[in-house]
């Protein structure tokens, strides 16, 4: 029998923090108004709401304006890429450049798009998962509306040169508004610079899940709101998200962006170390597993040459260890990383890997117990 389970999936999802937790609980029950109410309860919600969304604006360098909240980073990614080229009118096919190892949420949205008659280049990505920024270069051209490079990928960890593309892009653009240029930071706000002055981003999408905030509510930073609605209603969020306002969640984002942006480099070193002493501990056991990407302080994919990742993961589960095979919206279809198979690995290399990701409720003798079960996985098998 298990003693205790041990998880390694925090890039999946993360639990809700006590903190954000007792934060969120008033506007359940006594403090349950709606935000566009005229009356106290009304004022109340939104005060609650003005307050998150001053946090966040403060925590990346935005404006009080600039925040949309909305029901997800996939709904973001949504509004930025849609948003985008709702609001750009052209005469000729406007072309939208992603990396091909975005999310799905950007991927499948942008393959709708080009089924709607938009023109979408996909940039290749090296054997460590970065961007061809050569090939970036070349594929800017006058009709280019949006380029869309996720901060730091899901599946592998890669953390790609966001400041030297949006130079490369403002090269570009010189005195025009267009191309914008988007990332997803849902991976990396917990332990990256996510200062949108520094990165020099137009739009950046977060999730609160991710950083141990509810799930059910995400943000698409956007700089002086360069895009149209793709939800249309009330006019919520400054018109450009309808929708009566989840106050909770809300608050609880604000709550968990703070305590990130408060425990930033603590956390980053100590998962860090977790995460070098988890790998080198590992190759011990598994001399020839590999690392797949370059990876962030909190994700590392690793490929078991002899060892199918499916059937892998559910011996980790049986002993009480959680991994994933890669994206958790994309997991249970079974089909093999295109994360992995897009740096240029054999669709085998994809059957064989396995992401571990850690998080602040993990410690050392967390890592030394799933060793332990790991050896005796691989010791009877």
């Amino acid at each position: 029998m298990v003693n205790k389970k041990i998880y390694l999936d925090y890039a999946a999802t993360t639990p809700v923090d006590s903190e954000v937790k007792k934060t969120m609980l008033p506007y359940f029950s006594e403090k349950f108004g709606n935000a566009g109410s005229l009356h106290s309860f009304g004022q109340e919600a939104t005060a609650a709401i003005d307050g998150a969304r001053e946090k966040i604006a403060k925590a990346i360098g935005a404006q009080f304006r600039e925040i949309i909240f909305t029901g997800s980073a996939t709904e973001a990614n949504n509004l930025a890429l849609r948003g985008v080229l709702k609001a750009k009118s052209l005469k000729v096919k406007a072309r939208i450049i992603v990396s091909a190892i975005e999310h799905e949420s950007v991927l499948e949205t942008a393959k709708d798009l080009e089924r709607e008659g938009a023109e979408v280049i996909y940039l290749p990505v090296n054997r460590e998962g970065l961007v061809d920024v050569g090939k970036l270069k070349e594929s800017l051209n006058e009709r280019t509306i949006l380029v869309s490079v996720m901060y730091v990928n899901n599946e592998i960890g890669t953390v790609q040169p966001v400041r030297e593309i949006s130079k490369l892009i403002l090269e570009f653009r010189k005195h025009s508004t267009f191309p914008l240029f988007h990332t997803d930071a849902a991976q990396a706000l917990q332990y990256l610079d996510c200062d949108i002055n520094n990165l020099g981003v137009d739009l950046m999408t977060l999730s609160a899940h991710k950083i141990y905030g509810p799930k059910g509510i995400g943000v698409l930073y956007a700089k002086s709101l360069k895009l149209k609605a793709i939800i249309t209603g009330g006019g919520q969020e400054f018109g450009f998200r309808s929708g009566t306002e989840n106050t909770p969640l809300i608050v609880g984002f604000g709550k968990a962006v703070e305590l990130a942006a408060r425990d930033r480099k603590r956390a980053a070193k100590k998962i860090t170390e977790l995460r070098d002493y988890f790998w080198k501990e590992l190759k011990k056991i598994e001399p020839k597993i590999e690392v797949n990407g370059r990876i962030a302080p909190h994700i590392l994919n690793i490929y078991f040459p002899y060892r199918g990742s499916q059937d892998f993961l559910a011996r980790l589960d049986l002993s009480g260890i959680s991994a994933s095979s890669g994206s958790a919206c994309f997991a249970r279809s079974l089909v093999p990383s295109y994360v992995i198979q897009a740096l240029g690995y054999s669709r085998e290399r994809a059957e064989h890997s396995v992401r571990f990701s850690f998080g602040k409720y993990i410690g050392k003798k967390d890592i030394d117990e799933a060793l332990k079960r790991v050896k005796i996985i691989v010791d009877n098998s």
